[in-house]
């Protein structure tokens, strides 16, 4: 039996199985990787840069980012489970969403772990990009899930909009942007 590299790199297919697990995965992944990096210090230094127009309070991201990760694991549960088993197809997908959900995930540790606001903002355009091809293979497959795709392609360009934003109006060095200290 072969086994295809995609497959290798992917969550399993049972996860996407079931749609309950396929919804709570990255919602969990998202609130621990939010927890990790401190809810508080997080919007205490996001309240120290400086910021562009139209960002919106702090209190907003974890709310949009949860219903965000419930449609994003949704729309992989119907497009993976409407694709023939150990496709080709269903391989690349499964491989794609894993691999945008691991880069999803590295965006907090970067922009508020480290500080590297060209890291975070190089991350988010490789994950608008990412999800682009996602939300056009989901298409392919399945209305329902390339739309539920949608808000989340739509809340990635209003992100890489904030972070290049923040990037610029902070001289791209949001080190000091540390417990009420403005920079």
């Amino acid at each position: 039996m072969t086994t295809s590299i995609p497959s290798l790199i992917s969550i399993p297919y049972n996860v996407f199985a079931s749609p309950a697990a396929s919804i709570l995965l990255p919602i969990a992944l998202g609130t621990t990787t939010g927890l990790g990096s401190g809810v508080k210090q997080s919007q205490t230094a996001y309240h120290a840069m400086k910021q562009p127009p139209l960002s919106p309070p702090a209190q907003v991201f974890g709310p949009a980012w949860t219903l965000l990760y419930g449609l994003m694991g949704y729309a992989s549960h119907r497009a993976i489970t409407m694709s023939p088993p150990s496709s080709a197809s269903t391989d690349k997908m499964g491989a794609l969403y894993t691999i945008q959900l691991g880069v999803n995930i590295l965006w907090m540790p970067l922009f508020f772990g480290m500080r590297r606001v060209d890291l975070a903002a190089a991350d988010i355009v490789l994950l608008a990009g990412l999800n682009g091809y996602l939300t056009y293979l989901y298409f392919s497959v399945d209305n329902l899930a390339g739309w539920c795709q949608v808000p989340h392609l739509a809340w990635l360009a209003f992100a890489t909009y904030l972070t290049g934003g923040v990037g610029y109006l902070n001289n791209w060095d949001i080190s000091k942007a540390k417990l009420g200290k403005r920079v």
